[in-house]
């Protein structure tokens, strides 16, 4: 049901309504007065009475001034009717193409972004991947590092460990009977009568070895200390090597 069907509601007008309303108004007015201008009002005019005459005064015929006044205002009116139409268009029309414009733009800067943070994904992944890789294998690395005992037991093995990586040959056996038969097993054991000490240069540690040999055959990666056992084991073992081929070969002063 519209709203000017229901009794006692009128319908609102809009501006342009109303000045069309208005303009039709004026015309049928005019027409209202050329209807009562008299079908003879071009022949000989009749005697009118006093009471007949008042009317006359307020017709208007077509082609006098204030017809043609009428007339006129009713143009400007349909005219500026039809502008005001047209710039309430064009200004709706300029408000959704902003608000399209807008929207297009925020979407673009979506896109961008989540263009970007695609792009930036794997990347992200494969870091985390490779850290995680290198936390696993340094965890792996860890376990594999093998934890020696303080005793003689502890301090061959690890010898033979860097013996290995260092191409020194030896094996458990070889070392562990030369120790016993130059030291008895002490790191701190010291030779001073024979030449050697009496030359000043007396032998020490585990394998007996004097400080000019050490010297020439330490191996890197260990102290440099006579009386280190695996530093004094390693470079006696490489000194061996050299002049015996292994120190499985020794099976007396050397």
């Amino acid at each position: 049901m519209s709203e000017s069907s229901i009794p006692g509601r009128r319908r609102r007008l809009n501006k342009t309504q109303k000045l069309s309303a208005a303009g039709i108004s004026a015309i049928a007015v005019a027409s209202l007065s050329f209807s009562l201008v008299p079908a003879n009002a071009e022949g000989k005019p009749k005697a009118q009475t006093p009471e007949a005459a008042a009317p006359v005064v307020l017709t208007s015929v077509a082609g006098t001034p204030q017809a043609k006044a009428l007339q006129a205002s009713l143009i400007v009116q349909h005219s500026t009717a039809e502008k005001l139409v047209k710039a309430a268009d064009l200004a709706r029309a300029k408000k959704a193409a902003a608000v399209e414009a807008k929207a297009k733009a925020a979407a673009k800067v979506r896109a961008a972004a989540a263009a970007k943070a695609e792009a930036k994904a794997p990347v992200k992944a494969e870091a985390v991947a490779e850290q995680r890789t290198g936390t696993q294998a340094a965890s792996r690395s860890e376990v594999r590092t093998p934890v020696y005992a303080n005793n003689l037991d502890g301090w061959i093995r690890e010898a033979l460990d860097i013996m290995k990586s260092r191409g020194i040959p030896g094996s458990y056996n070889g070392l562990h009977r030369n120790i016993i038969r130059e030291s008895s097993g002490n790191p701190n054991a010291i030779n001073g009568w024979d030449i050697n000490a009496r030359n000043g240069v007396p032998s020490i540690g585990l394998l007996q070895i004097i400080k000019p040999t050490f010297d020439a055959y330490h191996v890197p990666g260990t102290a440099f200390s006579q009386y280190d056992p695996v530093a004094n084991i390693t470079a006696a073992a490489n000194y061996a090597a050299d002049r015996y081929g292994s120190i499985d070969n020794v099976n007396s002063a050397y």
